[in-house]
């Protein structure tokens, strides 16, 4: 917990230091998970900065009682504009040890790795009654090889933005099993002002193993779906973007030990332009 203060005080100290530098143009993301339309221009580029944070349960050392404890990844990223519609994303992925006071700990959403992946707009932004770009991405962890392929749609209407993103996985662990995972993403924003714009977002991630599957299911293999309101904050070339989700599937489960999907989502975005 103590780096999570750390990094809620020390990002936003950041990002208000540099908000009004001159030259560099943002380009925000109004939803923590859901990728908008709009992309960076040739030869611009911006630093962002992924925390994202769940409640879960594991067992204490040594008395062997259930506890809580946050399980956090951090995901840093550089996005570059290589033209005016194809745009760049190199990453890198953090996924801290759990506290060694505690066992059967979960893991996190990402490993500790990379990903790169690109961004290509069909055509510009508003020009279609729907705006459409492809999203193609390669990740790899200590964990695993990803492949993932979305389609991202975006409409304006008056205030309101639309979006969604349709998406899916195929994940080779170097185990020798493999998985199919589909985790789309919607939205709405509503630009009350340039500089706030509160929104609300549902994400979903379901996860199918090519293998044999186990019966019956078990809870890190069922479909996971939240729900929550998000705010968009734009501080001149700096940006913050925090969305507070509700897992609005399997209500009526009890998190054990060792399970990731926690009751409650948090993903906070802090981006600047470079």
């Amino acid at each position: 917990m103590r780096h999570l203060r750390t990094l809620a005080v020390s990002l936003p100290a950041l990002g208000l230091s540099l908000a009004f530098a001159p030259s560099a143009r943002a380009n925000p993301r109004p939803l923590p998970f859901t990728y908008q339309h709009e992309q960076l221009g040739k030869g611009e580029a911006e630093l962002e900065q992924f925390v994202d944070y769940t409640p879960t349960r594991a067992l204490a050392i040594p008395s062997g009682d259930l506890a809580w404890y946050g399980l956090t990844s951090f995901t840093t990223e550089i996005e570059v504009g290589l033209t005016d519609r194809l745009e760049l994303g190199l990453y890198l992925t953090l996924a801290p040890a759990a506290p060694q006071d505690f066992t059967s700990t979960a893991l996190p959403m990402n490993g500790n790795g990379l990903k790169q992946r690109l961004r290509y707009q069909l055509a510009p932004t508003a020009e279609w009654p729907v705006d459409v770009s492809l999203y193609g991405e390669l990740a790899e962890n200590e964990r695993e090889i990803e492949l993932e392929a979305k389609v991202n749609l975006q409409r304006r209407i008056g205030l309101a933005r639309v979006i969604a993103n349709l998406s899916a996985e195929r994940e080779f662990y170097f185990d020798g099993h493999h998985d199919i995972v589909l985790n789309p993403s919607a939205g709405v924003t509503f630009e009350a002002t340039p500089a706030i714009q509160p929104g609300l977002e549902y994400w979903l991630h379901a996860e199918f193993p090519e293998e044999s599957p186990p019966h019956p299911t078990p809870f890190g293999l069922k479909p996971h779906s939240y729900l929550g309101p998000t705010i968009l904050l734009q501080f001149g070339r700096v940006w913050w973007t925090n969305g507070f989700y509700f897992r609005v599937s399997n209500l009526n489960h009890t998190l054990a030990p060792g399970e990731a999907w926690g009751n409650v989502w948090l993903r906070s975005v802090i981006g600047i332009g470079l």
